[in-house]
């Protein structure tokens, strides 16, 4: 892949054996992919990944081209293999000889029950890099527990502060612990390409990544002795800092400066506050900042969050509607910046995420649609130099 500065992409070369479903490693190999890598997703004849299967639209579903598939395989090839009898080891050992790296993300131990663990695979190819992504890690009490995303959302800690008072334990709103798991993923693997020689075992937990992802509530707690709770929409580290009611959209305001604090005051013409003993520090507005919010909320009900928004920006005071995903993805910022493409799907284009990065002005996107369920197998099993009449034989026998 070739940027438009004429520049190769960052991954431009490596090679990607993508054995894995669902979310995290889906996720992990697709920013890969963005970024210029060969993304050969290696999946279960008949089936498939998963997430053919999931999404909204239960039509997609059926045909096996579910929307949860459609969100992260873009840019891939797609070949179907069954790698439990001794045609399909062999087979996978021929791919991993000429792949720079290999994703999974089984339950700890399937790979090596199978033959197809590092140390196996690491003699067909030393300079593997093989990236092993699991619920909770490859050791330790845990390590066999089935893990999906809540399930780790869970025992990480996240729901405990998500929420308010009244309402934790809450589930973040989107797959956090497959996200940051995938992307932990990826960074690794991308770190581990930069390593001379090449050739290393990757073991990715979603816990950690989640865990490590929360670090100043760590830091509060192993370093400060405070115990994490739910604070609901406020900012624990200052206020007024947190979403506050207008009359008709709520906005994010994040007065944490004292001299944001004391313009807000002075533009909402609520300069007494400033005195007031229960407002007049930092600490004293973490106290009362429930009593605050009422004060200031009697102001911000009388306009709209459009006029809040271009008030306390013009000041100096960070604000920002709260939006919904519709209202983001239509946002004036989000449609300058690019980060929604299009790829022609049968005929008809379709609205994929490109990378959340930018690399010399130009915003890496998938130029091919998510495969159709083995559509590249014989392609590719042709460039490993195999006949027509072997690939035949394979297809009899179920192997592909």
């Amino acid at each position: 892949m070739v940027t438009e500065t004429g520049r190769p992409a960052p991954l431009t070369g490596v090679r990607v054996l993508d054995l894995t479903n669902v979310l995290a490693g889906p996720y992990c190999c697709y920013q890969m992919a963005l970024l210029g890598a060969e993304v050969i997703k290696v999946e279960r004849p008949g089936t498939g990944d998963l997430a053919r299967q999931l999404g909204a639209d239960p039509e997609r579903n059926a045909a096996n081209m579910g929307i949860s598939f459609l969100a992260q395989n873009a840019e891939k090839a797609s070949l179907t293999l069954d790698m439990k009898p001794p045609e399909g080891k062999a087979l996978l050992k021929r791919l991993v000889r000429g792949a720079d790296v290999l994703v999974e993300n089984f339950r700890p131990g399937v790979m090596n029950r199978l033959g197809l663990g590092y140390d196996v695979l690491k003699q067909e190819n030393p300079r593997l890099i093989y990236c092993a992504i699991s619920g909770f890690g490859q050791d330790g009490p845990r390590r066999n527990d089935p893990a999906y995303d809540q399930i780790v959302q869970g025992i990480s800690g996240v729901m405990s502060i998500t929420g308010g008072p009244d309402t934790a334990p809450y589930r973040v709103g989107y797959p956090v612990a497959d996200t940051f798991g995938g992307m932990t993923a990826a960074f690794a693997v991308c770190a581990a390409l930069n390593q001379t020689p090449r050739g290393t075992f990757l073991d990715i937990s979603m816990t950690e990544a989640l865990l490590s992802s929360m670090g100043w509530v760590v830091s509060n707690f192993l370093i400060g002795g405070v115990e994490p709770a739910p604070h609901g929409n406020e900012n624990t580290t200052s206020s007024p800092s947190g979403t506050f009611a207008t009359s008709d959209h709520p906005i994010n305001i994040a007065a944490n400066r004292d001299s944001q604090w004391e313009s807000l005051a002075r533009l909402l013409e609520r300069d007494d506050l400033l005195t007031h003993p229960d407002y007049s520090t930092r600490e004293a507005r973490k106290i009362n900042r429930q009593t605050l919010r009422e004060e200031l909320e009697t102001i911000l009900r009388t306009q709209g969050a459009s006029h809040w928004v271009k008030t306390f920006n013009a000041a100096g005071i960070p604000t920002g509607r709260v939006m919904t995903v519709a209202d983001a993805l239509a946002d004036r910022q989000i449609v300058h910046r690019g980060l929604i493409t299009e790829v022609d799907f049968d005929g008809a284009a379709m609205p994929v995420a490109g990378a959340p990065v930018v690399v010399d002005g130009q915003r890496p996107a998938p130029n091919k649609p998510p495969p159709k369920l083995g559509e590249t197998t014989e392609a590719l099993l042709l460039n490993l130099g195999l006949t027509t009449k072997e690939i035949a034989a394979l297809r009899g026998k179920n192997v592909i």
